[in-house]
């Protein structure tokens, strides 16, 4: 049985007023850059799938931050602009980890072709798989976090008086 809305994270990592992005060729847009992120596996945690995303996408280990914000594709709100899955993606405010270095991946994903840091001001001159470049620099000047909350994790944040 599939779910009927996939789940996907991603990592926002900014350093020196620069964002890092990954690079796609489109066959159909050209162009366009993301973040690094994808779809949760099975048995993964969403903080599990950012620090894989990053590995995979650019190479880096990351320290997951607290989670920034979160994007939802409808489908049929969008006229199926991006396929038919209905998608939320949570992504998170991140820090790579020394001594990691952004690079290509030896075996990058389909139509991925490059890792770079892009000024934070140029977000609005790029595509993106989806339209969130403004946010992203309101994000990097005017921080805000979502509580994440892990019932794993519940017993060690409100001990039982």
């Amino acid at each position: 049985m599939s779910s009927h809305i996939r789940v996907r994270a991603g990592a926002i990592i900014i350093e020196n007023n620069e964002i890092l992005l990954t690079v796609y060729n489109d066959p159909i847009r050209g162009i366009v850059y993301d973040l690094p992120a994808g779809g949760a596996e099975p048995n993964e945690s969403i903080i599990d799938t950012v620090k894989r995303e990053a590995k995979e996408e650019a190479c880096i280990d990351v320290e997951v931050g607290p989670l920034a914000f979160v994007y939802e594709y409808t489908p049929h709100l969008n006229l199926d602009k991006f396929g038919k899955i209905h998608t939320l993606v949570m992504m998170f405010e991140c820090k790579i980890k020394s001594p990691s270095t952004p690079k290509f991946p030896k075996n990058p994903d389909s139509n991925q072709i490059d890792v770079k840091w892009l000024p934070i001001l140029e977000l609005q001159n790029i595509e993106m798989y989806a339209n969130i470049g403004p946010y992203l620099q309101e994000y990097t000047q005017n921080p805000r976090n979502i509580d994440l909350i892990e019932e794993h994790k519940l017993n060690e944040v409100y001990q039982v008086r």
